[in-house]
């Protein structure tokens, strides 16, 4: 059983579904990505406290297995949403529901993220499974980002647009 929290500074991740698409691998609305562990011994040691650690299965007979762990997004939970931040030269800017998706894209410099675990107990089976608790994500950003800085936002309309969304500029 898990009790803590797990810090992962300059994180590597992957499999990044922040909109919650549907897919063969993912149903409709449920938001996640992946971390990736570079570390066997730190990835051996979350293993036996209880985090579930995987494995990727190699693309060639050659090739080595990533080892990463599944994270679950629930942007949408009343008890306490995750705080997603985006990172830019300008400043730092909380996501929404509506505006993380745009993180399934984006070109990511760094990641710093903890991790919340929840122990679960099903048909006499148990285990942990990680929720995203708190994230700051650093854009990496093109030539011309210093140059246009000081140019204010007209406001852009996220990617799903919802008329009722209280995050809208208009």
């Amino acid at each position: 059983m898990v009790k803590n929290d797990l810090v992962i500074e300059h994180a590597h991740i992957g499999f990044r579904n922040f909109s919650g698409r549907g897919s063969q691998y993912n149903p409709e609305g449920s938001r996640n990505f992946a971390v990736f562990i570079d570390d066997k011994k730190f990835a051996d040691d979350i293993a036996a406290d209880g985090w579930n650690v995987k494995q990727t299965k190699p693309q060639k007979e050659d090739d080595e297995p990533s080892i990463f762990l599944p994270v679950a997004v629930k942007m949408d939970s009343s008890y306490a949403p995750p705080k997603v931040w985006m990172v830019t030269s300008r400043g730092k800017t909380l996501l929404t529901p509506t505006t993380i998706g745009i993180l399934d894209s984006a070109e990511i410099e760094n990641v710093d993220v903890i991790l919340n675990p929840y122990n679960w107990t099903y048909n006499k089976k148990t285990g942990t499974k990680a929720y995203l608790k708190s994230m700051y994500v650093t854009i990496k950003e093109d030539a011309f980002a210093d140059k246009y800085s000081d140019i204010p936002d007209a406001g852009t309309v996220p990617p799903k647009f919802d008329a009722n969304d209280p995050d809208l500029p208009f």
